[in-house]
């Protein structure tokens, strides 16, 4: 299937690469300038997996799919209007969460492809951010590790739950990939944890003071 997906859309994948590439130089670079490009970069790889691959493709051959394809859409419009609103989204977390983000980044643009070949499967059937759902929604939760903003747990539930119920389904079918969904979400959670208890932290001696 992914053999087939990637042979139709070739060589979009460099396309869809460098806008991921763009969106990690713009949170380092000058995150608080560039936060509705960054938003919308993020945004349209979910509207387009959503349709061109889980409803054109996966649905075909499993109907939950039918269904999810929705959500990739609705992860896409809420990326869209929250990346738009003043105050509603912001890339400048510093400390260990910005790490955490940047780590995942990185290994959903350059090391969730490289899996296929060193299974032995060939780079025919990789899974490319923007391309395919597991990069692209593990991506975006490095980069929403990066931000703050009072609406964003809106924006993380859904490439949350799609890293669960994917790796847990490739758990159940022994595919050895599942580990690098399993270990976002690991990641994602001990970062989101350490933010939270360092606030309070600094809540408290602020009060304190």
């Amino acid at each position: 299937m992914f053999e087939l997906h990637n042979a139709a859309l070739w060589p979009l994948h460099v396309l869809t690469l460098a806008a991921g590439l763009i969106i990690i130089i713009l949170i380092a670079w000058r995150p608080g300038t560039w936060t509705r490009w960054i938003a919308f970069i993020l945004a349209m790889p979910w509207i387009f997996v959503g349709w061109s691959f889980l409803w054109n493709c996966y649905a075909t051959i499993n109907w939950a799919a039918a269904y999810v394809a929705p959500a990739f859409a609705v992860e896409g419009v809420l990326l869209l209007v929250i990346g738009s609103l003043r105050d509603g989204l912001a890339f400048d977390r510093r400390g260990p969460a910005d790490w955490a983000g940047y780590l995942i980044l990185g290994f959903a643009l350059a090391g969730q492809p490289l899996l296929a070949p060193l299974q032995a499967r060939g780079w025919v059937s990789s899974e490319v951010f923007g391309i395919a759902p597991d990069p692209t929604a593990m991506a975006t939760l490095g980069a929403l590790l990066l931000a703050r903003g009072k609406l964003l747990p809106l924006l993380l539930p859904i490439p949350v739950l799609w890293c669960l119920l994917s790796g847990i389904t490739l758990g159940t079918m022994g595919e050895p990939q599942a580990w690098a969904l399993h270990a976002t979400l690991a990641l994602a959670t001990a970062a989101w944890i350490w933010t939270i208890i360092r606030r309070r932290a600094d809540i408290m001696k602020e009060n304190r003071a």
